[in-house]
């Protein structure tokens, strides 16, 4: 497998479950103490050794665009009042030898069609998906462990987790043969089905390592769940030509997507890196 150097990260989502907060605000700027969602997944990629940032951007996202920029008048503020530790981080958001690309969705097609509109600047090579608001707390990162698994098996790789049965129909789920105590060989996989009907307790989260072949699946597929174009669907085609597996990750993740998650990951990481106490 050649190198994996791109991400991309679906960042177009309107993110009405934490309305008012997200009405002019990307949810992806949401802090978790001192950072925001999508800082914390952009720090993960680059930890795998990841150079190309591809986001995928609707309207009312252009804060996203500013936060991964320099500010000029900021940096000046922050050096005459001699705030050295603070203007280091402002600086140090994002490594100089990363490159960040923004290209629009232009409609709310799903996650899979937002994957397909990074195919003219990925390319043929494979690359990383993350989802912002799963934000996954580890030691190492799990990009790395997913792009550390693609090259061992040659393929492409998902991020997957053991759920309890009643919360099937909140994922995607896979089913297959175990090839370790932490690797499956997928087989089928399924968008959000009924727990009478789920293949296994394992299920897909947002992280992923995708051949290129990919974006061929997603072209064809038509829309499914929420009459969406779902990425789950474009991964069962790439099966019929490719190999893919399932990685149980290390690491402990935290649905920024939901309140309760997003509450959780505040008061966890907050006593974890900042020795913060309620």
């Amino acid at each position: 497998m050649k190198p994996i150097r791109k991400a991309v990260f679906p960042v177009a989502g309107l993110g009405t479950r934490f309305l008012p907060a997200t009405k002019a605000m990307p949810k992806e700027m949401l802090p978790i103490v001192d950072k925001p969602l999508i800082q914390y997944a952009v720090e993960e990629a680059v930890a795998a050794g990841i150079t190309d940032l591809i986001f995928i951007t609707g309207r009312n996202k252009r804060a996203i665009e500013d936060h991964f920029d320099s500010i000029p008048e900021l940096e000046a503020e922050l050096a005459a009042k001699n705030k050295t530790a603070l203007l280091e981080v402002v600086r140090n958001v994002l490594p100089s030898h990363v490159n960040c690309i923004y290209t629009r969705q232009p409609a709310p097609l799903g996650l899979g069609h937002a994957v397909l509109c990074a195919a003219p600047i990925v390319g043929n090579e494979p690359f990383a998906v993350l989802l912002a608001d799963d934000l996954i707390d580890s030691r190492s990162s799990v990009t790395q462990q997913l792009v550390e698994a693609a090259h061992q098996h040659n393929g492409s790789v998902l991020a997957i987790q053991k759920i309890s049965p009643e919360h099937t129909d909140r994922y995607g789920i896979i089913s297959g043969s175990a090839v370790n105590d932490r690797t499956t060989r997928v087989e089928g996989i399924v968008e959000k089905p009924a727990p009478t009907k789920a293949p296994s307790d394992l299920a897909v989260v947002g992280r992923y390592i995708l051949e290129p072949e990919i974006f061929e699946h997603l072209r064809k597929t038509q829309t499914g769940v929420g009459g969406e174009i779902q990425l789950t669907d474009g991964i069962a085609g790439l099966m019929q030509d490719r190999k893919v597996f399932g990685l149980q990750y290390e690491g402990v993740r935290y649905d920024c997507g939901s309140k309760e998650g997003f509450f959780q990951a505040t008061l966890e990481l907050g006593r974890k890196y900042h020795g913060l106490t309620p």
